[in-house]
């Protein structure tokens, strides 16, 4: 039975930014990823923002598939490189709401050096990074954010290397908008990237994604086990922020972690510049 699209957007009004015909998704039962999508999605009908005045980029990985999935100005790029292409296209295009889905792998490790500069110069893109604690699709292979002891194709004696935390590496690298958010607190989430979205700068919205099908199975977790790590390891910020030292061992605080509005935003220095030397022309 074929429902006409408007009937659907009627009862889910952020099912307009979806390309139906392109469902199911590829991702496997269970994973985060799914969630994410939908929390931009609601993020942006919330904001008001057609589906024209958003451009979203990938580069490789689980989580870059979702361009595919999304009714709007789409950008598939080779590996790690999502946010130089970003970077491109928001300087070209200064007026689109441009949003970047990347993984752990594809943003910080081939693509962390992208990831470093593009929160340096504070331009205005929204990277939601899928943190999963793997390489997902490429055969399970341990990734920068990997828990130490976990297990991955490549650390079959358990992963003995430290992670990343990518909040505050962003935040010493100049991001001025900072959160932390998971796929088991989806409409928290969504929140977290529209204020993303909204804020100018430089936005990152860390998303811990469970991977069912790797990392559960290399680690014997089941999905249930996954969500639910989540929602007892994981408090908000606030709650977080009076916890004593020892009750913080092995828990993450989630929300919004940092926020600075008094940074320049690059796209309107770089066209102000380039108005002062071609004499006010554009």
């Amino acid at each position: 039975m074929n429902i006409p699209m408007e009937k659907i957007v009627e009862k889910k009004p952020y099912f307009k930014y979806l390309r139906l015909n392109k469902m199911p998704t590829i991702w496997c039962p269970g994973c985060g990823i799914g969630q994410a999508f939908r929390a931009t999605c609601m993020a942006l009908h919330e904001l008001g923002i057609p589906n024209d005045k958003v451009a979203m980029v990938s580069g490789i990985g689980c989580s870059s598939r979702t361009p595919g999935y999304f009714d709007g100005f789409t950008l598939h790029t080779t590996h790690g490189r999502a946010l130089t292409a970003a970077t491109g296209l928001k300087l070209y295009k200064p007026e689109l709401t441009t949003i970047v889905f990347s993984g752990d792998g594809d943003s910080l490790a081939i693509g962390g050096n992208h990831f470093i500069h593009a929160a340096r110069r504070n331009i205005d893109i929204t990277l939601v990074l899928i943190n999963n604690w793997i390489y997902g699709m490429t055969g399970g292979q341990v990734s920068p954010t990997t828990p130490k002891g976990s297990y991955a194709t490549t650390t079959p004696y358990g992963n003995y290397e430290p992670n990343f935390d990518i909040a505050k590496m962003a935040i010493a690298a100049g991001a001025t908008y900072v959160a932390r958010g998971t796929a088991y607190h989806a409409n928290e989430l969504a929140k977290l990237i529209a204020d993303g979205i909204k804020h100018k700068g430089f936005s990152l919205i860390e998303v811990l994604s469970p991977c069912t099908v790797i990392y559960g199975r290399k680690n014997r977790m089941s999905i249930e086990e996954m969500y639910f790590w989540f929602k007892e390891n994981t408090i908000p910020v606030k709650a977080w922020e009076k916890l004593p030292e020892e009750k913080r061992a092995g828990k993450i605080p989630r929300g919004l972690l940092y926020h600075d509005d008094s940074r320049p935003e690059y796209t309107e220095v770089y066209w102000s510049k380039v108005k002062e030397l071609s004499g006010g022309e554009k």
